[in-house]
């Protein structure tokens, strides 16, 4: 074996190795070791048994990557939420001079 070789299959191992412990990183730094991993299986040259072992570490990647995403959707999606509750109740509904029937810059800028 090639020293690029040993290192790519010690690397693989380690990787494998801490899938368990995958949930407890950042979103950033899960999401930085997986373009990694795609590159080192994109770049070819790995055995069947470290690609395997990529390939997992990958999927387990992507999956804090896909919780810390969803997180922070329930998270912005809460605080839209109580801001519209929020507005609506605080103010009666329609500020003096907004009831035009037109929505104010910034509400209401729900259209893809």
């Amino acid at each position: 074996m090639t020293a690029k070789t040993d290192e790519t299959s010690a690397n693989a191992i380690g990787a494998a190795g801490a899938a368990g412990a995958a949930g407890a990183i950042g979103y950033e730094q899960a999401r930085d070791e997986l373009i990694e991993v795609v590159r080192r299986l994109e770049a070819g040259g790995t055995t069947l048994e470290e690609s395997l072992a990529l390939w997992e570490r990958g999927e387990e990647l992507a999956k804090v990557c896909r919780r810390w995403l969803d997180g922070a959707r329930a998270r912005l999606d809460a605080a839209l939420a109580e801001r519209d509750a929020g507005g609506a109740a605080g103010r009666g509904g329609v500020r003096e001079g907004e009831g035009d029937g037109v929505a104010g810059e910034g509400e209401g800028d729900s259209a893809p």
